[in-house]
């Protein structure tokens, strides 16, 4: 059994990207594993002042919910990162949360590929929404998400579902029409299945 933490940037409380993530979850518990999710909407996180404190042994001088999410993140085996698509990638919030990592890296005497900082090992995957469904829909995000989370922080890609098509932003959530749910619940099910968990 693998714990797995799922944090939603975004999104209406019912609309396709909240249903995107339930199918993830259902197949991921149903394949044993412990699933969380932590929703940015309803615990906030603000972005990263650049003030260093943390980097001193000081907490953070902003007052949120940064910590907490840090200590779910730092028990979790995968964070899986779920989004709408804002403005071609991932929303505000979810980018708020990545931005605070540097309170969690630590020095790196010896950093690989350039990094300068060392990160916890974790496994990563990219859950995202979006009304359009172009072949460059997602291009941005899928770019930051392997620059910033997997190639410079060092995260594991375990896998993406990147659910396009899914109707207006006017209108009612049109993903039931698609097959991005059953995708997820897949996708999730899959998650460490040829590992000996």
């Amino acid at each position: 059994m693998k714990k797995i933490l799922v944090i939603v940037g975004g999104g209406r409380p019912r609309g396709n990207t909240a249903q995107l993530v339930d199918a993830f979850i259902r197949g991921a518990q149903e394949a044993g594993h412990q699933v969380e999710k932590v929703s940015l909407l309803q615990t906030e996180v603000k972005g990263c002042l650049g003030c260093n404190a943390c980097r001193y042994g000081k907490p953070c001088v902003q007052k949120d919910g940064f910590q907490g999410v840090a200590d779910k993140i730092l028990a979790a085996d995968l964070i899986a990162f779920a989004s709408p698509l804002y403005f071609w990638t991932i929303s505000s919030r979810l980018k708020a949360l990545i931005e605070r990592f540097y309170a969690i890296a630590q020095k790196d005497p010896n950093p690989p590929l350039g990094r300068y900082e060392k990160y916890p090992a974790k496994d990563c995957a990219l859950l995202m929404t979006a009304a359009d469904n172009y072949f460059w829909t997602f291009e941005q995000t899928v770019s930051y998400y392997r620059f910033a989370l997997v190639n410079y922080i060092g995260f594991h890609d375990k896998g993406m579902v990147l659910a396009g098509g899914c109707g207006s932003t006017n209108g009612q959530p049109q993903i039931g029409h698609t097959s991005h749910l059953e995708k997820a619940y897949a996708f999730g099910k899959s998650l460490y299945r040829d590992e000996t968990i």
